[in-house]
């Protein structure tokens, strides 16, 4: 039994926490043979793994990173289970492969996790993990002869590596046994390793072991911390960021250390994130400004911040600089604009984008990266049913040219995407992208199945989704609601979704769920819904607040116990987003949305499927197996199922054999409660 401020909540399935126990592995055993039995027998399964085979073998690309006329990108081509890093000279050069995944595990398991090249292009420092753990391990590449430079430093899981003269700044999470047990996810530093090294010598030299503490002593544990540094290795910028709302960056000049590191921003209420060039600092920030706007300010006078690029009406996701331009990326109603502007801050041009669609890359990193020695800027493009590309950008004429791009799948040519507007309980409007056939109209009966995020800044965007075309062309809608909590309207809108606004995506979501009904596009019976990680919570709340909306859910490693959740993993990064059950006001809207504490005996529940996996680093799986555990002990359970993944993580990593396995069982599941899809 458990205290909180005068309540005293008890829970049945404490012990499906304790993931080393073997009776949690036993009962975990059961699950999946019982999962299994179901999924296995569904008639569609089958032919949704072919279909998603073909549909996921196009490749996935990463954004191309100029780099002193080398241009670095990911990416994954056919059947590989892995992407692998490339390297080209110039735009018109041959790819030629740097890191392959693939070639250093055989069973596709490890993967790249992050990249970044020294700003001489020389060198790169790449970070690898095993089994979808995101659990990195740093390592340095001469990129003339691809050479394993012999260095290998742990605990980077998410790191930021930024190059100097004579070595590099890295952020590393500490050494188990160092900190309290359960802790090693917190107290994220930043060291300096000093690389005695030049291309063409021998050894790397010098030990992580010692490599010294430069940033993060004394800081909050849950504090987010990274590092960069100017292209000439001179001026350093470290960051302390506060979940996604707040940050403080800090400026060293390493010419005089003994002057420490100055203050840029400390205690604002917004994000500023830097990039560093030989004149200066170039920040984008929402301080003052919701919708972003990006300014400049000289070494010698950090805190004296001129305009570049005003806000305007729409959301600044991002920007970089070449040597002339600053190119912005911005959202219009969740799709992207590309706009150039004079470093001097005069508007230059639009850049004419491919179609409607979403600068955003398919591997994870920024959408856009550009050269600051040239006018080259590189960007990813991609649509619901249009394979991910990546073109080169000459700044100073706006042309763009193909650089790169995953095979384009036999798609049919009649697959329309379509925005609606619909309005949300409390009046506020929010838009929907609907895919589907040109021939599916709204006929009360068509099988919708409505997805969504809200949550951590993060936009939903039309990018490349399989799920999105098996769907539509079976003669269903695949429906996407960009809720509050995400960044497609700027920070007023993730706002209005975080904290004690939290109940506002959710009722977003409903909302959408009523929109479609009402719209006459489907009923309750042909109604799914899906979504992971936070998008789980929000299935959590789908199936507790609204089970007489949807006639199955899937809900994929998701958060589900609000009261606890703090407590596992690296989940206190995300309070500053949630708030936390110590906190008694904070306590109170968690548990009135709380899934796993708000299930009824009785009440009638839809179908659902949980999914998770034992090597997730971010959400513990413990939400999903106790959810599951309570939800099939409820007498208005329609049926309830779980499966957990034994060797994978949250996502990330993910092999192609696994992803088509994931989506085979997640859509014909779907497919089998909503009364099936017909393929014309």
């Amino acid at each position: 039994m458990d205290a909180y401020f005068g309540d005293r909540i008890s829970d049945a399935y404490r012990w499906l926490e304790d993931a080393a126990s073997p009776r949690v592995a036993s009962w975990t055993d059961a699950q999946n043979a019982r999962t299994r039995s179901v999924l296995d027998a569904i008639s569609e399964r089958t032919a949704f793994a072919s279909r998603f085979r073909e549909l996921l073998s196009v490749g996935l690309l990463g954004t191309p990173r100029p780099v002193s006329g080398r241009i670095f990108h990911v990416r994954r081509e056919g059947s590989q289970a892995q992407g692998v890093l490339y390297v080209r000279d110039g735009i018109h050069g041959h790819d030629r492969p740097l890191v392959d995944p693939n070639e250093l595990d055989r069973a596709g398991l490890v993967t790249i996790d992050w990249y970044y090249p020294s700003s001489d292009a020389r060198l790169v420092a790449v970070g690898l993990s095993r089994g979808g753990t995101e659990m990195s391990t740093l390592h340095v590449r001469d990129v003339a002869s691809g050479r394993d430079l012999g260095i290998a430093i742990p605990h980077t899981q998410r790191s930021q590596v930024a190059w100097a003269q004579g070595g590099f700044y890295y952020v590393v999470h500490p050494a188990p046994g160092t900190v309290p047990q359960g802790d090693e996810h917190y107290y994220r530093r930043v060291r300096y390793h000093e690389l005695a090294w030049a291309p063409g010598s021998g050894a790397a030299g010098g030990s992580e072991a010692v490599d010294p503490i430069v940033f993060g002593e004394g800081r909050a544990k849950e504090d987010l911390i990274g590092v960069q540094t100017s292209p000439d290795g001179r001026w350093v910028v470290f960051s302390a960021y506060r979940g996604w709302v707040t940050n403080d960056l800090y400026l060293l000049d390493r010419e005089h250390p003994d002057r420490g590191a100055v203050v840029v921003v400390e205690g604002e209420d917004g994000l500023s994130a830097p990039q560093l060039d030989v004149d200066g600092l170039w920040i984008h920030t929402n301080v003052g400004s919701p919708n972003y706007r990006i300014v400049h300010a000289e070494y010698e006078r950090p805190r004296t911040w001129r305009e570049v690029v005003p806000e305007g009406e729409h959301a600044i996701v991002e920007f970089d600089l070449t040597r002339a331009h600053v190119l912005v990326h911005e959202l219009h109603k969740a799709t992207s604009r590309l706009v150039l502007w004079h470093r001097d801050g005069t508007r230059d041009r639009e850049v004419e984008l491919p179609g409607i669609g979403a600068v955003a890359p398919s591997i994870p990193g920024a959408g856009i990266s550009a050269d600051l020695e040239s006018d080259l800027a590189c960007f990813a493009f991609q649509s619901f049913a249009l394979s991910p590309r990546a073109y080169a950008l000459d700044a100073r004429t706006g042309a763009i040219t193909l650089l790169v791009q995953a095979v384009q799948p036999r798609v049919r040519s009649d697959l329309v995407v379509e925005q609606s507007v619909y309005r949300s309980k409390d009046g506020t409007e929010v838009p929907m992208f609907l895919v589907h056939r040109a021939d599916v109209k709204p006929t009360g009966d068509v099988p919708t199945v409505l997805t969504g995020y809200g949550g951590f800044n993060v936009p939903r965007v039309p990018t490349y989704t399989a799920a999105a075309i098996l769907w539509a062309e079976r003669g269903g809608v695949f429906a996407l609601a960009n809720l509050r909590g995400g960044s497609e309207f700027g920070e007023r809108w993730h706002r209005a979704g975080m904290l004690g606004n939290k109940q506002n995506v959710f009722d977003d979501f409903h909302a959408a769920a009523e929109h479609l009904r009402a719209s006459g596009w489907t009923r309750r019976d042909r109604l799914g819904a899906f979504g992971g990680s936070n998008g789980g919570l929000l299935m959590g709340v789908a199936i507790t607040q609204r089970p007489d909306l949807y006639g199955c859910i899937v809900c994929t490693v998701p958060l589900l116990d609000m009261l606890r959740y703090q407590r596992l993993l690296i989940a206190r990064f995300w309070i500053a987003e949630y708030g936390s059950s110590e906190d008694p006001e904070q306590y109170a809207w968690l548990r009135a949305y709380s899934p796993y504490h708000n299930v009824r005996d009785g009440q009638r529940y839809p179908a659902v499927l949980f999914t998770t996996a034992e090597g997730d680093s971010r959400v513990d799986p413990m939400h999903a197996r106790k959810m599951a555990a309570l939800l099939q002990a409820q007498t208005g359970a329609e049926l309830v199922l779980l499966r957990v993944d034994r060797d994978a993580g949250h996502g990330v990593g993910k092999p192609l054999a696994k992803q088509v396995d994931d989506l085979a069982d997640i859509w014909s599941f779907l497919a089998w409660r909503l009364g099936g899809t017909v393929e014309a």
